[in-house]
């Protein structure tokens, strides 16, 4: 397997552009993978990448052999899924991404129950909100809130989420109580953003009488961490949007109060990615079917009896 493993490592570099990036991706050490690299390249007897102090820039045999390397280790993954299939003898390492409002209130409580039942199978939960790059990170799925853009990953709908407009009693009570969108921006309210490097302009997306309309709200804070933004919210710093079930506590407490209700957000959808030739191994068809089951049982039950909060009604 090492000249297997040598390939594996050679993909990781070309893909990342990065020896200590492939060698963080694959669990190992920078050295082990320029030693992986450095193996391969004396196996084949030509150079694969031309390595400067601040560059790593695959040579032309190494664009070459990069296509037939991918195609070989898809020929492994498709075998190994066989025999597993086959026998139902399902094992091996999941890597999966997750926002972390949705991994650590959906995703990891049911982690350990799958393991249970799988105890061959080793699951890898990267929690973030930032971008996501499946394929770039070796991922063998990603559950991303909101509208994806085009993509060649296959893409499972997992529940449309419900969000609101919200913000604390002390910020209510000092700057006013916003009616609709048009509030938003005529009174200058503070509205807390969810942004990471990359992000386009912000806007948040809401419903009017003429339907959906795009409002482009501004505030004095910025953060790639959705739970800060409540944090924040909760402080009386200002208003923010969110799924119903990330802050459902809050607002039966009344610690966070529903604003502009005559104007409410349009549902967030969650939904699950893979890369197409992953989902042949059964592996990864098991654990997606069980995560999202379970995913849904669980935003039903966050969800009941607060749809109210959502919604235009007064």
């Amino acid at each position: 397997m090492s000249y297997v493993n040598n390939i594996k490592m050679f993909v990781r570099v070309f893909e990342l552009g990065s020896m200590s990036a492939a060698a963080r991706d694959q669990r190992t050490s920078p050295a082990v993978a320029s030693a992986r690299v450095a193996e391969l390249e004396k196996h084949l007897g030509v150079r694969l990448f031309n390595r400067t102090t601040r560059r790593l820039q695959p040579t032309e045999n190494g664009r070459l052999f990069y296509d037939g390397a991918r195609k070989v280790l898809e020929a492994i993954d498709d075998a190994e899924a066989a025999v597993m299939a086959s026998t139902l003898n399902l094992r091996g390492t999941i890597f999966v991404a997750a926002p972390l409002g949705v991994g650590r209130r959906f995703i990891a409580p049911h982690v350990p129950v799958f393991k249970d039942d799988y105890p061959q199978i080793d699951v890898r939960l990267r929690l973030s909100d930032r971008k996501i790059d499946v394929v770039g990170e070796g991922l063998d799925m990603a559950f991303h809130m909101g509208t994806l853009e085009d993509s060649t990953l296959k893409l499972r709908v997992v529940a449309d989420c419900p969000r609101v407009l919200c913000a604390a009693p002390s910020y209510i009570e000092r700057r006013g109580l916003p009616a609709d969108g048009e509030a938003l921006l005529r009174d200058r309210h503070d509205c807390l953003n969810l942004r990471f490097p990359g992000a386009r302009e912000f806007q948040w997306t809401l419903v009017t009488p003429e339907g959906p309309r795009r409002f482009e709200v501004t505030g004095p804070f910025e953060t790639d961490d959705g739970d800060v933004l409540t944090i924040w919210a909760l402080d009386g710093r200002g208003i923010i949007m969110k799924p119903i079930f990330e802050i459902a506590d809050h607002l039966k407490s009344g610690a966070l109060v529903p604003v502009a209700r005559a104007t409410p957000p349009v549902p967030v959808q969650l939904s699950c990615l893979t890369q197409h030739r992953r989902l042949r191994d059964p592996k990864i068809r098991t654990f997606t079917d069980f995560i999202i089951a379970r995913c849904r049982a669980d935003l039903q039950r966050e969800v009941d009896g607060l749809e109210t909060f959502a919604s235009g009604a007064a």
